[in-house]
């Protein structure tokens, strides 16, 4: 009896360990049996977070840091230069050879960035409204292993929200009414709209509050501050009348009714403040920061004193957590530098959101010479699928700000949706450890780490990328990736899908193109990594998106010479290439509509959510909202995505129905008049999708970029 209370006490001795050292866990996951393999030592010194590599006495790789997140930045960078296996999106399990590989030396690693700030409201929207908790635990290793220590955690506010409604007698229909749906969370959040994509059940705010105090406990057992949203005057429009308190109206946003605000000089505002506060505590805690951007994308002020405002919703924070700090978005006029000007500098950190190409820092010296900011790379907008950065000039622009900033504390990854292009978002999160960065030695080191050899075919293909696709210019304002007008609203000579993309031709596509044909040459030996099979798939998704936008040029010349001949084959052709991107999608997961549909159905609360959750999932990334806000406000396709199942079964239906009007009216300077909104509508309610074929190939990938690049040439492109 006594040997097996000893064992118990062990037993539970080691889960105590265990659980105080999240790298365990970690390392656990990555490649069982991996903690036994390498030594680790906390030795939490000074104030600048930093990690050392060597061998330890007993024989082992040893980590030492200040910290067990360094620690995590530590074993990434091990694992990436000394085993070639990076851990990534698309590769969250390694395999490592039994003996792992001596460190000569001691490699030491100190962070120029002391916060490292993660996520925009919306990509919880674009990326995450769907997520469970072992995608969580994902993404929460990748934060470690990222060296993040300031992520927004915004899932579960819809429970705070419920219960401080509830105190103040909102009645729950119409509570249910007022909370977005689950894929509109976040603009919900951001006070842009209520109630759209709902009404959500009851039992949502429950899961949704349990997920919440999960990724809580993870975060904070890395020491990682999470970022929780604050209160800044948001309700329900009907509050004057159903509960008494007297609001502004902000007015529309992009034909959405926003919740009304209440002035925060009022009384009302302190009472929900706190009660706002109180739940949220009650439920998750308090938190170091708290974000909070009233008037977010032109709310109007009319009427309000903005230095009083700002005084009040940041009193309200400081009560309620004293020495806490108010993070702000700076995007568009947002912060207002009057709201925030009776706040002490130190108790406010901007987060200049798209630093990489709209650097605020550099013009907005009453706010960015006197406060706190973060140095952001916004890069995705909408979840749109498309290679995509702004390498070369993000790296220049960091470097400039640190020698230029004395108020500059951190670097920050803001992007509207996650997934995609992991080579810049592992570049931003390197920068800050790395003394210098010289590109192309970082992107060799890159390559075989993630394929697990660099190959001179690879390596080609990869310069041809950073210096094409992936080298954006600075002052280039165009919102993200170089859209694909297969995903577009069909036009005469289309230029990109969303609205305010603001496309321009800053590279050759013909290097993507050729670029895509090297990665496939030299795969056969690296064809079993995650990391290439998801790369091939995609640069060749990418080529086949260039063919497209060079034959749809080609295309209009020909409607303008009046040979309806021609132009029907050719229609008939960019069809052809549409159908082959279907298949090229089809053979890797993230590039799929069953993964994103599957993951909406999964999380229903339950069995009857099911048709909600899916309409959500389906409406988001076509029409985004009903016919006003699609059409008028410009939302349709904002979230389109180059998928499997969507290519084939929406985006070419929309093509066909104007190729077939347009030979019919050869003659006529007038495009057809074709209500894309009905179709679309039409296709969400009821949605027919057929996927092909799903197994990884490279010699298939060969074929369908050899069977694109041969229809364009055929058409008379070069």
């Amino acid at each position: 009896m006594t040997r097996i209370l000893l064992a118990l006490w062990l037993i539970a001795v080691c889960a105590a360990a265990h659980a105080a050292n999240p790298l365990h866990g970690l390392m656990e996951r990555l490649s069982p049996g991996l903690s036994d393999k390498i030594g680790v030592e906390i030795e939490p010194e000074g104030s600048t977070d930093w990690f050392s590599l060597s061998q330890g006495a007993d024989g082992r790789p040893l980590i030492r840091a200040n910290s067990y997140l360094s620690a995590a930045v530590g074993l990434n960078r091990y694992l990436c230069d000394f085993c070639s296996a990076r851990p990534g999106w698309m590769q969250p399990n390694i395999e490592l050879p039994q003996q792992l590989p001596a460190v000569a030396g001691t490699l030491t690693s100190r962070c120029k960035a002391d916060l490292r700030y993660y996520l925009n409201y919306c990509t919880y929207s674009y990326s995450m409204a769907f997520w469970n908790r072992e995608r969580w635990q994902q993404e929460i290793d990748w934060m470690a292993l990222h060296g993040i220590n300031m992520p927004l955690a915004a899932e579960g506010t819809a429970a705070v929200w419920r219960n401080t409604l509830r105190r103040l007698g909102y009645p729950d229909e119409d509570i249910s009414r007022f909370v977005a749906g689950p894929a509109y969370q976040a603009w919900w959040l951001m006070n842009n709209l209520e109630g759209w994509g709902g009404p959500v059940p009851d039992n949502y705010y429950e899961q949704s509050a349990q997920l919440q105090k999960w990724i809580l406990t993870e975060m904070r057992s890395w020491g990682i501050e999470p970022v929780l949203p604050g209160y800044s005057g948001m309700i329900p429009h009907d509050a004057t009348t159903a509960l008494g308190i007297s609001t502004a109206d902000p007015g529309l946003w992009l034909g959405f009714t926003r919740p009304a605000f209440i002035n925060p000089t009022s009384p009302d505002f302190r009472r929900v403040a706190e009660i706002y506060y109180d739940e949220q505590a009650r439920l998750y805690g308090t938190a170091h920061f708290y974000s909070m951007d009233p008037f977010h994308e032109g709310g109007s002020t009319e009427g309000l004193d903005m230095r009083l405002c700002g005084r009040a919703i940041y009193n309200a924070m400081e009560r309620h957590a004293p020495g806490s700090v108010w993070v702000l978005q700076g995007w568009g006029g947002n912060p207002n530098a009057q709201m925030i000007s009776g706040i002490p500098s130190k108790a406010t950190m901007i987060l200049d959101l798209q630093a990489e190409s709209i650097p605020m820092w550099q013009v907005r010296d009453e706010i960015f010479d006197t406060r706190p900011w973060i140095y952001c790379m916004l890069l995705n907008f909408g979840g749109n699928e498309g290679l995509y950065g702004k390498a070369k000039a993000m790296i220049a622009g960091y470097e400039n700000a640190l020698a230029q900033s004395s108020t500059l504390c951190g670097i920050g990854l803001t992007m509207e949706a996650i997934g995609n292009n992991p080579v810049m978002y592992d570049l931003i999160t390197e920068l800050p450890w790395m003394p210098a960065c010289n590109l192309d030695e970082w992107l060799e080191g890159y390559v075989r780490s993630a394929y697990g050899e660099a190959t001179p075919a690879a390596m080609q293909a990869w310069r041809l990328l950073i210096n094409s696709v992936y080298n954006s210019p600075a002052e280039l304002p165009q919102q993200g990736t170089t859209e694909s007008v297969f995903c577009s609203r069909p036009a005469d000579n289309p230029r990109q899908a969303s609205t305010w993309a603001d496309v321009k031709e800053y590279y050759n596509p013909r290097d993507v193109i050729k670029a895509a044909t090297l990665l496939l040459d030299g795969g056969e030996g690296t064809a079993s990594r995650e990391a290439y099979r998801y790369d091939a798939v995609n640069t060749v998704r990418q080529a086949v998106a260039e063919c497209g936008r060079l034959l749809i040029n080609r295309i209009d010349s020909v409607r303008g010479s009046g040979d309806s001949l021609l132009y029907r084959r050719m229609a008939n052709d960019f069809l052809s290439l549409i159908d082959i991107q279907d298949s090229i999608t089809a053979m890797h997961p993230a590039l799929r509509l069953d993964t994103w549909l599957n993951q909406a159905e999964s999380a229903a609360p339950a069995p009857a959510d099911t048709a909600l959750w899916r309409e959500n999932a389906l409406r988001l990334i076509t029409t985004w909202g009903p016919r006003t806000a699609s059409d008028a406000g410009g939302l349709h396709d904002y979230s389109h995505r180059e998928w499997s199942g969507l290519l084939g079964s929406l985006y070419r239906k929309r093509w066909k129905r104007w190729f077939d009007a347009r030979s019919a009216e050869m003659q006529s300077p007038q495009p057809p008049q074709i209500d894309y909104f009905a179709i679309e509508d039409a296709w969400v309610k009821s949605p027919t999708v057929t996927t092909p074929p799903a197994d990884f190939s490279l010699s298939r990938l060969r074929r369908l970029l050899g069977r694109a690049i041969e229809i364009v040439r055929a058409d008379g492109v070069r």
